[in-house]
């Protein structure tokens, strides 16, 4: 009985043993299995991050060309704008000089019409577009931002809108005039080398041009005064118009090179002119902007000798002359369309320091600032206002 005892138990043991030896065969083919995956995965991990790079690289590669392709097609088309612009100023350069070639004669009886028109007109009263009736009691204060280009130009912003932009033109017959998108990259520029360039068709003559709302108004360089509207946004010409008034001067002795000056106020677009019909007198005329149609023409009292530049504030012309003072110019003329202020009521107004002759003075209404460019300075006067009624 004990022997079998004995028997049984070392069966027991040896099934025992066989078990666990059986649990660690099996463990052990788990293990090398889950080696087996992490081996596996390692290896798809590491060709994954190899295919990666090269993916990023042929993207980067990829990109790169695309890079090169857009910056060749932005040039190109740069080109062609530029060359479409070309075409355009071409176009409306040929329009403006043979346009009305065919028709000389009739263009002479037409000018004849509207100078008889204007005479006509300039028998009615003045009808105001506005209630302005300020007038310039005297210059408030004077302040010189820089010098730059030759003795003569004019420099300005556009006086019909609240764009900070400035303009410049130098000299008295370019066809190239410089934009800067503010006085302080005006004044803070050497030069013109944060100024734009904009391309004219055609020159302009003299120093008596006008921005009024996103337009340039100025006169051709030619053997006929010819008004020209030039569109700032579209660059092209919109409109051209021969000035119907025959046989002019010069509006200014003191500056010669200007026949017709424009100017703008509160109440649009104005033409400061000489004729030999009134030869001793500065006239005036109201332009219409969009037609470049003579409104009315006036006559007035003020000489042209000695003058050297003039403006218009709320439809009152002032013609500055040369004083007899060292360095100092005065408002001596003053002549009111609406007969509220006679130029015996007018206060004599003179201008600070100067250093030479004004070429050119724009009036900014919207500021009440005078642009003026004196031997190549380009200053700012600022005007002191009063109403009419209180002269």
């Amino acid at each position: 009985m004990m022997r079998t005892l004995q028997l049984v138990v070392v069966l027991l043991c040896g099934l025992a043993a066989a078990q666990q030896q059986a649990l660690m065969d099996y463990l052990e083919r788990r293990l090398l299995a889950i080696e087996d995956r992490i081996s596996l995965w390692h290896e798809q991990t590491s060709r994954y991050a190899s295919e990666l790079r090269e993916f990023k690289q042929q993207m980067v590669t990829q990109l790169e060309g695309l890079d090169k392709n857009k910056e060749a097609l932005r040039t190109e088309l740069d080109s062609v704008g530029a060359r479409v612009d070309r075409v355009e100023r071409e176009m409306d350069y040929l329009e403006t000089q043979s346009g009305a070639q065919p028709c000389v004669d009739v263009d002479d009886k037409l000018v004849e019409q509207q100078v008889t028109v204007a005479k006509e007109r300039n028998k009615a009263k003045y009808a105001k577009l506005t209630d302005c009736s300020d007038m310039i009691s005297s210059v408030k204060a004077m302040k010189i931002l820089k010098r730059m280009g030759g003795s003569k130009g004019m420099w300005t912003k556009d006086m019909g809108s609240s764009s900070g932009k400035v303009y410049i033109f130098n000299s008295t017959g370019e066809d190239t005039l410089y934009e800067f998108s503010s006085v302080r990259d005006f004044t803070s520029s050497q030069g013109t080398s944060a100024a734009s360039t904009i391309q004219l068709p055609s020159a302009w003559g003299g120093m008596g041009h006008a921005i009024y709302n996103n337009h340039l108004y100025y006169v051709k360089d030619g053997e006929e005064i010819r008004l020209v509207k030039f569109d700032l946004q579209k660059s092209k010409v919109v409109d051209s118009a021969v000035f119907p008034a025959k046989d002019q001067l010069p509006v200014y002795t003191l500056n010669p090179e200007t026949y017709v000056d424009l100017a703008a106020d509160e109440e649009g677009l104005w033409a400061i002119y000489a004729t030999k019909e009134n030869e001793n007198h500065v006239s005036l005329a109201k332009v219409d902007p969009k037609t470049l149609a003579i409104e009315q023409m006036w006559d007035t009292p003020c000489q042209r000798e000695n003058a050297e530049a003039a403006f218009v504030v709320c439809g009152t012309v002032y013609v500055v002359y040369n004083s007899k003072l060292p360095s100092r110019s005065r408002i001596q003329c003053v002549f009111d369309v609406s007969d509220m202020v006679t130029n015996d009521d007018a206060p004599t107004v003179y201008f600070p320091k100067r250093y030479g002759t004004h070429s050119s003075l724009k009036y900014s209404p919207l500021e009440q600032l005078l642009y003026a460019w004196d031997d190549g300075y380009q200053i700012l006067y600022k005007l002191q206002m009063k109403k009419k009624l209180d002269v």
